[in-house]
């Protein structure tokens, strides 16, 4: 690949989780959502209705906690500064063209009020996740991604855009991600993956995350049995 090719946000996400998996994607032109994910994002633009939806409204919607929990997750969730900006973003589902990556976020936000300086404060992307949040921060694959989005908007908008924001709509979570060294150097490991990548890169070894992938069958990653794992 050209040092010059954009690379997709999403497959730095998956270059991040495993290199190989994406390898796989990409052989099998593989590289789309799953079909309910539309169904779960949908969720990150009814926050106001939710909120004071029926129990059996939010049984019959993809949320993945009890409705008590998720009606309470989004009135903590409403005390955000933000939460007005999330429920109606300034543009939805919009593409970012950076020097070195591209891809959509599903919501941005305008960048409203004015810092110390006077200056309006910068535009925040937002990505929306179908999943589920870990107990701290994002997932490392996503934290990737957020710098990917950051990087790309400003390049587009020529200045500093020093976070982004996570959705776990399904959950009524929201993640911020402010783009540290960790972060940004995580983000050019993933990069240099991608690109250089003109074959199947080394297994995994075994790890976790091995257990989840749908291409665990065709890698040939041996994975410990329940038998192993307990001794047995």
């Amino acid at each position: 690949m050209s040092p010059s090719t954009r690379v997709a946000f999403s497959d730095l996400a998956r270059a991040t989780y495993c290199p190989r998996q994406l390898y796989y994607a990409r052989r099998d032109d593989d590289r789309g959502p799953p079909a309910d994910v539309e169904e779960r994002r949908a969720l990150a633009f009814r926050y106001r209705t939710l909120r004071d939806a029926s129990d059996d409204v939010l049984r019959d919607s993809p949320v993945a906690v009890a409705p008590d929990s998720y009606r309470a997750a989004l009135d903590r969730l409403a005390a955000r500064d933000e939460f007005e900006a999330l429920c109606d973003p300034v543009d939805r589902d919009v593409l970012l063209t950076g020097k070195d990556c591209r891809g959509i976020v599903q919501k941005l936000l305008s960048g409203r009020g004015s810092n110390e300086s006077n200056e309006a404060t910068p535009p925040t992307p937002v990505l929306v996740s179908p999943g589920e949040p870990p107990d701290r921060g994002v997932w490392e694959p996503q934290a990737v991604k957020a710098v990917a989005a950051a990087k790309a908007l400003a390049w587009e908008r020529e200045r500093e855009i020093p976070r982004v924001l996570v959705e776990y709509p399904t959950y009524g979570v929201v993640r911020t991600v402010h783009l540290t060294t960790r972060k940004k150097a995580a983000y050019r490991t993933a990069l240099r993956t991608v690109r250089s990548m003109d074959g199947p890169p080394p297994r995994l070894r075994g790890s976790d995350k091995c257990d989840a992938c749908e291409y665990r069958s065709q890698c040939g990653v041996k994975t410990r049995s329940l038998r192993s794992l307990l001794g047995l």
